[in-house]
């Protein structure tokens, strides 16, 4: 509901569109893939989406170099706002830390999925013969996703002009007419480089992404509802799932972030605790790995924990 309801909101800032007829139109497009099986229109997608990413990096580095003279004054104030020891709100002194740290683990959680499982769904399914080896992926993915692309993101945003540096509030609260919000302040930003090009680009790279995003996470819970409820009442949770991307779209955008933070916790918690309970078994996999590839010891590969599975990639 999330990525409709970011798809709603920059459609309804760039192109007028009314958040219940975008809603109606990505319901549609959602179920003529989930329920109807009409995988063209995922296949399109996929195609795409990885050209908008590069050309949204690249706009993103022009953003940068423009306003590089702003590099320092966009850095002190991200880390003034998260280390700052002042009261925010009239609070008491330190709280503005804890509501950084909480929004900062809140969205680095959305952002890149680490620690919630369902990524995993993803990296199970690489034809890698070390798990190790995907593993590491799964790390760079973390770090590109969070550290450079949202890095990159924030600076866009706080280098528009639009936030005072000082208070993080916004300094004015339309820009051509347009309410300014947090769904729309990136189109915003770009719109102030590129021209109204730059606001209908993010617009229509959002509603990708989200879109892609959206068809992934029907197949994550697809394939739960298979393993809990059998495989014949799957068609209820997709029934299900394209009437809540409606509702993703008409609800207010808090809303659904604060929806989308809850149900991430209540995913993490069982997670986290698969992934302590086999952290002993990550660190001697890795260590085999590392003690091969960088010491050139001659081990055999631990290539699972299961003894047939490894056995049988021995063979192979």
């Amino acid at each position: 509901m999330t990525q409709v309801n970011a798809i709603s909101g920059n459609m309804q800032a760039s192109f007028g569109i009314p958040t219940w007829v975008t809603g109606i139109f990505i319901m549609v497009m959602v179920g003529l893939v989930v329920v109807g099986g009409l995988k063209r229109i995922a296949a399109v997608t996929e195609k795409i989406v990885p050209f908008m990413v590069i050309a949204y990096m690249i706009g993103s580095l022009v953003i940068f170099i423009t306003n590089i003279d702003k590099i320092g004054a966009v850095f002190s104030a991200i880390f003034k706002g998260a280390f700052a020891a002042k009261a925010a709100g009239g609070g008491v002194v330190g709280y503005g830390m804890k509501l950084a740290i909480e929004q900062g683990c809140k969205r680095g959680v959305f952002s890149n999925e680490a620690g919630l499982g369902s990524s995993v769904m993803v990296h199970s399914n690489s034809n890698v013969k070390e798990p190790v080896m995907q593993g590491m992926w799964g790390i760079f993915e973390v770090f590109a996703d969070t550290i450079i692309v949202c890095t990159m993101t924030a600076f866009t945003a706080l280098s528009s002009g639009l936030i005072d540096l000082e208070t993080g509030h916004l300094v004015t609260a339309a820009y051509n007419g347009v309410e300014l919000t947090k769904t729309n302040l990136i189109s915003t930003a770009f719109a102030m480089q590129f021209g109204r090009i730059g606001s209908v680009f993010i617009a229509i790279s959002i509603m990708l992404f989200a879109f892609s995003t959206v068809l992934g996470w029907s197949h994550y819970g697809t394939k739960a509802a298979e393993y809990l409820l059998g495989e014949k009442r799957t068609f209820l949770y997709r029934i299900l799932f394209v009437l809540l991307v409606f509702g993703g779209a008409v609800m207010g955008d808090n809303l659904a972030w604060d929806l989308a933070d809850t149900f991430n916790g209540l995913m993490m918690i069982p997670n986290l605790i698969g992934v302590i309970t086999l952290s002993g078994v990550v660190v001697r996999i890795t260590k085999n790995y590392l003690d091969r590839q960088l010491r050139g010891a001659d081990i055999p590969p631990f290539y699972s924990a299961f003894p047939d599975v490894q056995s049988e990639q021995e063979k192979g």
